[in-house]
């Protein structure tokens, strides 16, 4: 039997076929469950809505997540399209180039506010929003990295914002808990996305991960996409709250 068989699951952030939720969408399709997606404007609708096609879905709907009309919009229209949800994916993340070029002390003040928004706030937003659709024992994930934790060089202001979804995570779990709705996160290693394009030297990253780990490899977007379906699945039933690693151990060891 798929793990996600019956299951309906939204994605909201897929990019382009590099991107993390893009192997998460492929392992949830693989799984059996039914998919919608969101893309953010009309440039990347000519990218998302051809994979979203992909995998059979016919839900794919613009939403801005710095807008709260639109996710109100958006939630409004899955429940019309599939009534109730069993999970959402959270793939969100930005910050202006300038705030990740410059040093840290020179984060602007504009640039503060619109990384945490959306990086972090919104799932808030968008968990508030999912909550009167999604089914009891539904699950709600985020994707994080290690610079939540500790310094990565020239994550700078993405640092600060995913420190702020770790905690969401968490007050989220704890808040909805009595109503038998998970919230998690997967901390995925370093993958050449759309959005690592914006971290300067990210080769050497990726290179001085890939020769720490102790597994000393890469991971994939398969690599993340299984863990996903665990987490969205009923095989993480007793699960919530949790940021859950998958960066090939890389953050047990020490520099």
């Amino acid at each position: 039997m798929k793990l996600l068989a019956g299951k309906k699951g939204l994605i909201i952030g897929l990019a382009n076929d590099k991107s993390i939720a893009w192997g998460i969408s492929q392992k949830c399709h693989e799984y059996g469950a039914e998919l919608g997606f969101t893309f953010l404007n009309e440039a990347l609708e000519k990218r998302v809505r051809p994979l979203a096609e992909s995998l059979g879905a016919d839900f794919i709907v613009k939403c801005d997540a710095e807008k709260d009309e639109d996710i109100v919009r958006l939630f409004d229209e899955v429940e019309k399209k599939f009534g109730k949800l069993d999970f959402v994916v959270h793939s969100i993340a930005h910050a202006s180039a300038e705030d990740l070029k410059n040093r840290f002390h020179l984060t602007t003040r504009e640039g503060f506010k619109h990384a945490l928004d959306v990086s972090a706030y919104s799932l808030i937003k968008i968990t508030a929003s999912a909550k009167k659709i999604i089914n009891p024992g539904g699950s709600i994930m985020a994707m994080t990295y290690y610079g939540a934790e500790k310094v990565v060089p020239n994550y700078r202001i993405m640092g600060v914002a995913k420190a702020a979804l770790e905690a969401s995570v968490r007050e989220l779990a704890a808040d909805l808990g009595p109503d038998g709705i998970r919230v998690n996160a997967i901390s995925a290693g370093p993958i050449r996305t759309l959005a690592a394009s914006g971290v300067s030297d990210f080769k050497s990253l990726m290179t001085g991960f890939e020769g720490r780990a102790p597994l000393r490899r890469l991971v994939t977007q398969e690599d993340i996409g299984n863990a996903a379906v665990y987490l969205l699945s009923d095989m993480s039933r007793s699960v919530t709250g949790e940021i859950h690693y998958v960066d090939g151990g890389f953050n047990i060891t020490a520099a």
